[in-house]
């Protein structure tokens, strides 16, 4: 492995003390030019970068690296919370370093460990785990969280997360507005807090609405579109399919298409998505939409704001839905 030149290289190239040679690079001023120039000079030749992230440190600063643990980076979700993030961070001479999760609790805790090795001075999380205690000694000493899309247990931090019982019982509402009584679910892992908060509200509407046994169409697992279709391959092969879909990710949403694509009668089927994706609107699909990028935004507006006043009341910012007509969840039960 090749290694690049220390400091100590540079100032004996240079010929001059490591302290000169520090400053230099750290852009300190009060150094003669023609010093200055032989340093730095030495230090392009020689191939030195500066460790910006101990040099703050050792002056008594702060990072200026930002931590991210995603759910999944595949997903467009998430890269537009990771798009919202960036560019908040940016306006304030931050930078985003970001990891998935794939929305497993111990990769997540793994991850977690890894970034505080590197010294971020926050980090932002999407939840996977359902216990968060562990970092209590952390925030204690000075560490910055937020989380968003999904609460923490076990610590009191600013959270961002959208409504989504609000959003899950405007999309079952306009799906009964239109004729439907048998409506299926179909949604991500069970474990997480979005599915249970989205699911909760679905068989509380459907059971509002006079339909007391909707737990048979409701489906957990689909946290992609391969298995999202199986499951509505499934909930069509039964002797009372249903005539709705609620695909409750955008995961979801594509394989609960890809699905019906495949069934006889199947472009007759109601649909409504929980999130916005791309080119729905091109393929005629309602879908519950929310502001992604924004929610981003937010959560690194919530870690600067954190950052400079640690004291400041805990926020909780939740961010409205709302249902975009577009054709797929206006289709009347045949």
């Amino acid at each position: 492995m090749i290694r690049r030149p220390t400091l100590a290289v540079v100032a004996e190239a240079a010929g001059v003390s490591l302290k000169t040679a520090s400053r230099v690079l750290n852009r300190e001023p009060n150094v003669a030019a023609a010093t200055r120039e032989r340093v730095l000079d030495a230090a392009t030749s020689l191939g030195f970068r500066r460790n910006a992230v101990a040099a703050d440190l050792a002056r008594g600063g702060f990072s200026r690296l930002v931590g991210f643990i995603t759910g999944d980076l595949a997903n467009e979700f998430y890269s537009a919370l990771a798009s919202g993030i960036e560019r908040e961070l940016r306006e304030h001479g931050l930078q985003l370093l970001t990891a998935s999760s794939d929305e497993d609790p111990e990769r997540e805790g793994s991850l977690t460990g890894e970034l505080l090795e590197r010294r971020v001075g926050a980090l932002i999380v999407t939840p996977a785990g359902a216990d968060h205690s562990a970092l209590r000694a952390e925030i204690a000493a000075g560490l910055t969280v937020v989380v968003v899309d999904r609460p923490a247990a076990g610590i009191d931090v600013d959270t961002v997360v959208i409504d989504n019982r609000g959003g899950t019982r405007a999309a079952v509402g306009h799906l009964l507005a239109h004729g439907h009584r048998r409506i299926a679910f179909v949604g991500d892992e069970p474990h997480l807090w979005t599915y249970q908060e989205r699911s909760a509200e679905f068989l509380d509407v459907m059971r509002d609405a006079g339909v007391p046994d909707a737990e048979r169409w409701l489906r957990s697992g689909a946290h992609d579109a391969a298995a999202a279709r199986e499951l509505v391959a499934e909930l069509f092969a039964a002797p009372e399919p249903p005539t709705a879909v609620l695909a409750a990710n955008n995961r979801a949403t594509v394989g609960t298409l890809q699905a019906l694509r495949d069934l006889p009668g199947g472009d007759g089927v109601a649909v409504v998505g929980f999130d916005d994706f791309e080119l729905a609107d091109l393929l005629g699909i309602t879908v519950v939409a929310y502001d992604a990028v924004e929610m981003g935004r937010l959560a690194a507006e919530l870690a600067v704001a954190r950052s400079a006043e640690p004291d400041r009341a805990v926020e909780l910012v939740v961010l409205p839905t709302r249902v975009l007509p577009r054709g797929s969840g206006e289709r009347r039960p045949r």
